[in-house]
């Protein structure tokens, strides 16, 4: 079983930027893939970005240029930095783990950026 935890979402104006960050209960360097993904009122759940094990990163056309995804091994985090934030990334924020034991996800934060 892994358990995330994320941290540092809030409210904040166009423009503005935020940093979410992502707490594993285990070491994360044996896990394949980590992610974020947002969930938008009446939308589908969506890939924001994702980091491999090895580094190779991969974003949304939407964030490309604006977000970028790291993962810190020794400290068995992952974050996500969003800059020039726009209305269209209000959503719930998901952190995601792609392990040997299985898929999990921790319970969202919420970004919601005011126009």
């Amino acid at each position: 079983q892994v358990q995330l935890v994320e941290s540092g979402g809030g409210l904040v104006q166009t423009g503005g930027s935020l940093r979410l960050s992502c707490a594993a209960s285990v070491s994360i360097f044996s896990i394949n893939v980590m992610g974020w993904y947002r969930q938008a009122p009446g939308k589908q759940r969506e890939l924001v970005a994702s980091i491999t094990r090895g580094g190779p990163t991969n974003y949304a056309d939407s964030v490309k240029g604006r977000f970028t995804i790291s993962r810190d091994n020794a400290e068995n985090t992952v974050s996500l930095q969003m800059n020039s934030l726009k209305p269209e990334d209000t959503a719930v924020y998901y952190c995601n783990a792609a392990s040997p034991r299985g898929t999990f996800w921790g319970q969202g934060t919420q970004v919601t950026v005011s126009s």
